[in-house]
């Protein structure tokens, strides 16, 4: 099996943990790892890196992701979604434009109280675990981006919305703020997560599908090699056995024996860099005043 990246279908009641446990089980390896957590009552795209991909886990958690979540209006519960305790039911007495004009105000920048059942560290305890235990404790607002949020129906009290987001961003609690401006309150009915990236929902597989393709010896074909997750850096390819020394060795290069674009050398610019083989073997990074490329992130070992 090849290293890389594969487009699997979290499936509701599964936590992104379950799916890695279960993908070790099918595939027969254990250097697997995912890139971003999902609810377990949550759907949808959750890429899983691969034997030397795993490194690149890190730089997947940053990007963009885009969800499909419907929002029950007049509920709210200590989870924020309809897994947790009812706290308070309002009625719903607002109209279609009030709504719009609520969702519409959280687009861009904005302060986000996260909810206490979340990952977060505080004091040395995961906040989810506090609530376990019934403590609620003050939560710094934590600053996340919204870049586009659109209503694609409303059939009150429900609104379904689309979000394009930062990293950081809970949608809970965004259906939470968009309820409490509303004045009624408001929870997450359903989460699904519809991209991550580059990688896409349609075509996302199950792991009942990744458990009939491993029987058929076709895994290899729905894996994405590592690189292909940095197709927007240039790509370098070393042209000696010298250069190529170095670079699997994870040692800086001079630039003036790199084929570099001018226009890429740019202080800070990332590069893809290959080797004699064409092997993607690390992300370099260019150095403007010593005028070479060191290394970022090595994906490759001898």
């Amino acid at each position: 099996m090849k290293d890389g990246i594969i487009n699997i279908y979290k499936e509701a009641d599964y936590t992104s943990h379950d799916v890695i446990a279960r993908m070790r089980g099918i595939l027969k390896t254990r250097k697997l790892g995912h890139t971003g957590t999902l609810d377990p009552n949550a759907v949808g795209v959750l890429p899983v890196c691969i034997g030397r991909a795993t490194k690149a886990c890190d730089m997947l958690t940053d990007r963009s992701k885009v969800y499909e979540a419907i929002l029950r209006l007049g509920v709210t519960t200590d989870t924020e979604d309809m897994s947790g305790e009812v706290l308070s039911e309002n009625p719903v007495d607002v109209t279609e434009e009030q709504v719009i004009e609520a969702v519409h105000h959280f687009r861009g920048d904005y302060e986000q109280v996260p909810p206490m059942y979340s990952a977060i560290w505080v004091e040395g305890r995961r906040l989810y675990e506090l609530a376990r235990e019934g403590k609620v404790i003050e939560r710094k607002p934590r600053p996340v981006t919204i870049y586009e949020l659109d209503i694609l129906k409303i059939e009150l009290p429900l609104v379904h919305i689309r979000i394009s987001c930062s990293k950081g961003t809970y949608i809970r609690s965004l259906c939470r703020d968009i309820g409490d401006r509303l004045g009624c309150g408001g929870c997450m009915e359903h989460l699904t997560r519809v991209r991550v990236g580059e990688f896409l929902i349609e075509n996302a597989i199950t792991l009942s599908q990744l458990e009939e393709l491993m029987e058929e010896d076709r895994v290899d074909e729905f894996i994405k090699p590592t690189d292909h997750l940095f197709l927007e850096y240039p790509k370098v390819k070393v042209s000696n056995k010298s250069e190529h020394a170095l670079l699997t060795n994870g040692n800086p290069l001079a630039a003036r024996r790199l084929r570099i674009d001018d226009k890429h050398r740019v202080d800070g610019q990332w590069l893809r860099l290959y080797d004699l083989d064409d092997n993607f073997i690390a992300l370099y990074i260019y150095d403007t005043e010593k005028r070479r490329v060191k290394p970022l992130k090595m994906f490759w070992n001898n």
